[in-house]
C-alpha cells in the first residue's frame, strides 16, 4: 500500500529507507522544539503552548508536505523567522504578540492565494538572484547577532551600541564550548549533531550548577491554551502591519522557494528543464502550515533545508516527511526537557545556522556593483536595524536606484519598482 501511494519503487526507495531518512532529518532540525518557545518566549508568550503549538504546526505541515505534495521535505517554525517576530515585531515595534501571530496568519492566507494562482512564478522571478542570497545572509547575520547576545558574548554599550561581554561567565564559556561541540560533530558527520550539542550543553551546565536539575524529561504535553486561537487578525488589519505582513510572506516565500529547488535538485526530483513537480502542492503544504502555526500559536511554518539530510540518507517520497511528522507529535512529551534548555545552550544552534545562512554572500556577482551593493546593503540593514523587513526595504530600493541611475533600468521589470515605491511611501509616512 505504501509503496502504491506513494510510488516507492518508481522512486528507487524502500520503506526502511524512507524510514531511516525521517529519523536523520528529525534529528538535523529536532533543535526547534527547544528553541522556537524560548525564541517566541521574548515576545511575552508562553513558552509551553509555544512548545505544543511548534510540534503540532511542524507535523502537519510534514504531513501536508509527505501525503499531498509527495516530497521528502520537512516543515517547522523558521529560524529567523521568529526571531523577526519576537525581537523586531514585538520587541522593537512594540505590537502586542497576537496581532503579530494575526500577521503571521495573514501572511499564510496571502502565501496560500499566490500557492493558488499562476503569478507565483512571477513574483519568485522578479526578486534578482543577488537579493535572494542576500535576503538569506542577513537573516543569518541578524541570527548570529541574537546569538552572541543570548551567549553573554556580545552586550549591550551606551556609547558604542554594542561591546565585548563578560566572557569568563560560565554561560559564555558554555555556549563557546557548545559551539565547537557542535562543528566539530558536524565536520565528523554525527547525525543529529545539533540536538547533541544543545542537550549536551545544557547537561554541563546542570552538572555545573549554572542551570537547576530537572527531575524527568518526559510528562504529558503542557497546556495549549494560553496561545491556541489567540491570533488578532482584526487588529493586524488596524494597525496598518501590511509592510510586516509582506515581509513575512516576502521571506516564507522565497525561502521555501530555494529549500525545496535546493533539496530537490541534490535529490534528483527536478524534471527533465530543471522545475519542481507538483510545486503548487508544495507551497500549498508550505502555506497551509503556516496558516495553522498562527492559529495554534507559533510563528510562520517553512521548509527545512535540513531535509537534505534526509534524502542524503536515500529518502526521496513523501513518507520521509509523514515519519518526521510523527516523530514531532511524539516529541510533545518532551517538554520538560525543551523547557529546561538554557538560552546559553540554544546559542550554539542559532549561531551554527547563523554561518550556513551567510554563505549566500559567495553566490552574489560582485562584479557588478548595481548587483553587490544593494545586496550588502541588505544583509547589513538586517542586524544593524535589527530588523528584516527593513533590510528588505533598504535593499529593493538601492537596488532600484541604482539600476535606474546607471542606465540598467530596463532589468527591473514592473515588480520591482512598484515595490521599491511602496517602501519609499511607507517610510515617508512612518
Amino acid at each position: 500500500m505504501l509503496d502504491r501511494f506513494f510510488g516507492l519503487t518508481p522512486h528507487g526507495t524502500t520503506v526502511r529507507t524512507e524510514i531511516l531518512a525521517g529519523v536523520t532529518t528529525f534529528l538535523t532540525m529536532a533543535y526547534i522544539i527547544f528553541v522556537n518557545p524560548q525564541v517566541l518566549g521574548k515576545a511575552g508568550m508562553d513558552p509551553g503552548a509555544v512548545f505544543v503549538a511548534t510540534c503540532l504546526a511542524s507535523a502537519l505541515g510534514c504531513f501536508v508536505m509527505g501525503l499531498y505534495a509527495n516530497y521528502p521535505i520537512a516543515l517547522a517554525p523558521g529560524m529567523g523567522l521568529n526571531a523577526y517576530f519576537a525581537y523586531s515585531v514585538v520587541g522593537g515595534m512594540g505590537y502586542p504578540w497576537p496581532v503579530a501571530l494575526g500577521a503571521v496568519f495573514l501572511s499564510g492566507v496571502g502565501f496560500t492565494l499566490l500557492s493558488l494562482l499562476p503569478v507565483r512564478e512571477a513574483i519568485v522571478n522578479a526578486i534578482p538572484t543577488g537579493l535572494k542570497h542576500a535576503i538569506s545572509a542577513g537573516i543569518g547575520l541578524f541570527l548570529g547577532l541574537i546569538a552572541l547576545q543570548n551567549a553573554g558574548i556580545v552586550a549591550a554599550h551606551p556609547a558604542t551600541m554594542v561591546t565585548l561581554g563578560p566572557l569568563g561567565k560560565p554561560q559564555a564559556l558554555l555556549a563557546c564550548a557548545g559551539f565547537l561541540a557542535l562543528v566539530v560533530l558536524v565536520a565528523r558527520g554525527i547525525t543529529g549533531a545539533v540536538v547533541i550539542a544543545i542537550i549536551g550543553t545544557a547537561l554541563a551546565g546542570m552538572a555545573l550548577g549554572v542551570t537547576p536539575l530537572i527531575a524527568s524529561p518526559v510528562s504529558l504535553p503542557p497546556n495549549p491554551a494560553p496561545t491556541l486561537l489567540r491570533m488578532d487578525v482584526a487588529g493586524a488589519f488596524s494597525m496598518g502591519l501590511t509592510a510586516i505582513i509582506f515581509a513575512f510572506l516576502f521571506v516564507d516565500l522565497f525561502d521555501t522557494a530555494g529549500t525545496l529547488v535546493g533539496v530537490s535538485h541534490r535529490a534528483g526530483l527536478l524534471d527533465a528543464q530543471g522545475r519542481l513537480p507538483r510545486l503548487k502542492r508544495a507551497l500549498l503544504a508550505d502555506s497551509l502550515a503556516t496558516t495553522a502555526g498562527a492559529v495554534l500559536g507559533t510563528s510562520t511554518v517553512t521548509a527545512y533545508i535540513e531535509s537534505a539530510a534526509g534524502t542524503f540518507a536515500g529518502g526521496r517520497t513523501g513518507l520521509t516527511a509523514v515519519v518526521v511528522g510523527l516523530l514531532f507529535l511524539a516529541a510533545l512529551f518532551l517538554s520538560p526537557l525543551a523547557a529546561a534548555i538554557p538560552g546559553y545552550a540554544t546559542a550554539p544552534a542559532l549561531f551554527y545556522v547563523a554561518c550556513l545562512m551567510v554563505r549566500g554572500l559567495a553566490e552574489i556577482d560582485w562584479d557588478d556593483v548595481t548587483d553587490s551593493v544593494p545586496a550588502v546593503i541588505t544583509a547589513l540593514a538586517m542586524p544593524f536595524t535589527f530588523s528584516i523587513a527593513d533590510g528588505i526595504a533598504f535593499g529593493l530600493i538601492a537596488h532600484c536606484a541604482i539600476k535606474l541611475l546607471t542606465g540598467k533600468g530596463r532589468e527591473l521589470g514592473l515588480a520591482l519598482p512598484i515595490l521599491a515605491a511602496l517602501f519609499v511611501l511607507r517610510f515617508a509616512l512612518a
